[in-house]
């Protein structure tokens, strides 16, 4: 069993706390010392309250998720010979309302395009096998409710 953490860290400074109209920017630390400024979506909470320059949650999720299908799919192709150029993805998020009504990250559609070289190079057949497999084992994808779409631009 592995342990991953993060470190969040919010102050309130010399904010009116109890109005409600405090800022939602925090700061997120990563074990390698990468930090990050986050903040609510301003979807959620209205300006001036949100950063829209951070991360916001929402974000993340759909980031991690394409994220862990990346890295999935590089060690896959590596594995079957195909010698990977670049891999671009635009991931999407739906938040919506879910069956039991509250809002919820309900689909996440990832939309990977990847570039091959060499003599050796997947057919669209294989790509989809690759995608699919990389689907089954991400880890991100296992954990959530949410439907996860992998939809490959191939060629």
């Amino acid at each position: 069993m592995n342990e991953y953490s993060a470190q969040l860290s919010w102050l309130r400074g010399e904010q009116n706390f109890l109005d409600q109209r405090y800022s939602r920017q925090h700061m997120l630390r990563f074990d390698g010392g990468l930090e990050v400024a986050a903040s609510s979506s301003p979807h959620v909470v209205p300006l001036p309250m949100s950063d829209p320059a951070a991360i916001d949650p929402e974000e993340a999720f759909v980031a991690s998720l394409a994220s862990c299908h990346l890295l999935w799919f590089l060690s896959i192709a590596a594995k079957h010979g195909f010698c990977v150029d670049s891999y671009a993805d635009h991931p999407v998020g739906i938040m919506a309302r879910n069956a039991e009504g509250k809002l919820a990250m309900t689909v996440v559609t990832l939309r990977p395009e990847v570039h091959f070289s060499g003599d050796r190079q997947p057919m669209p057949a294989d790509v989809r096998a690759m995608h699919q497999e990389a689907h089954e084992a991400c880890f991100i994808a296992n954990s959530v409710r949410s439907e996860v779409r992998c939809e490959p631009r191939l060629g």
